[in-house]
Order: C-alpha cells, then sequence, then structure tokens
C-alpha cells in the first residue's frame, strides 16, 4: 500500500469486566509506549466484520463471537515517523474460548510474523491518561456505549 493511501482496517473491543484486551505497541521515534485493540485491514471484497474474525484468527488463534458493531473512527497519526491514514471500523465481540478471560497477557502475530504483546489492561489507565489508547475517539466511543452504571 502507498505511503499516501488511506487504509480501511477493523477492529475487536473485548472487555473483562473494566479491562480491554490490547495490544501494546511502541512508537520508537517519540519514545511511546501505546495500546490499541486487535484487528487489521480489510481486504478487498470483505467486509469489515469478516476482517475483524480474520484478523483475530490470524494474529492470536481465537474465535470470536458475538460480534457488534459500534462505529466508525478515522485515524490520522504519525507512528515511527511516517504518517497514516485509517478508517476505523469499531466492534465489540466476545472470545469464543472463555479461557481467554482467564489470561492476563499472550503473544501474538503480525501478519508479517513479527510478535507483539496483548493483555487485559484496565480501562481507568486510558481514561487517566496514564497510557494512549488509539485510534484517537476509541475511548470516548466506548463511553458513549457503555451502559450507565449506578
Amino acid at each position: 500500500m502507498s505511503a499516501h493511501a488511506i487504509r480501511p482496517i477493523a477492529i475487536c473491543v473485548f472487555r473483562r469486566n473494566d479491562s480491554l484486551f490490547v495490544f501494546e505497541g511502541h512508537d520508537w521515534v517519540k519514545g511511546e509506549t501505546f495500546y490499541r485493540p486487535l484487528g487489521g485491514g480489510i481486504e478487498f471484497g470483505e467486509y469489515g466484520i469478516q476482517a475483524t474474525a480474520r484478523e483475530i484468527r490470524e494474529e492470536i488463534g481465537e474465535e470470536v463471537a458475538n460480534l457488534r458493531y459500534l462505529g466508525t473512527l478515522e485515524n490520522i497519526f504519525t507512528c515511527n515517523g511516517k504518517p497514516g491514514h485509517e478508517i476505523v471500523q469499531v466492534y465489540e465481540g466476545e472470545f469464543a474460548d472463555r479461557r481467554m478471560y482467564e489470561r492476563e497477557s499472550m503473544e501474538g502475530r503480525e501478519d508479517c510474523g513479527t510478535p507483539f504483546k496483548a493483555m487485559w489492561k484496565p480501562l481507568a489507565d486510558f481514561q487517566r491518561g496514564h497510557a494512549p489508547l488509539y485510534p484517537d475517539g476509541l475511548l470516548q466511543l466506548l463511553e458513549r456505549d457503555s451502559p450507565q452504571r449506578p
């Protein structure tokens, strides 16, 4: 894909109580550790919901259930000194294997084979600004979608 192309991606939000399942990324230029739900590129002829399930299967070998569309975000960013532009379809889902909710972390693999760490991270870390959650606007989307708590 061209450096100046807009990339369509789909990501999946998994919740465990007040935590999100995210991967840990690094921007070596900014010296920043950041977090993002798992997911990736939507391929030609593929719906976002299909891409979500495929990407989770490819990255961590897990199946998803009860996928539900939450919204779309536009993400214009710079990571490791390179500009990026994504249209992000956001889904919420559940792991088909309930044992995933007992694991604290695991290793996943990008399409190119690069390993990454995925983990449960408290939502409060993002809300308090202790850790950046990408794409921009995701935290607000999740807060808008959350049921009102007493």
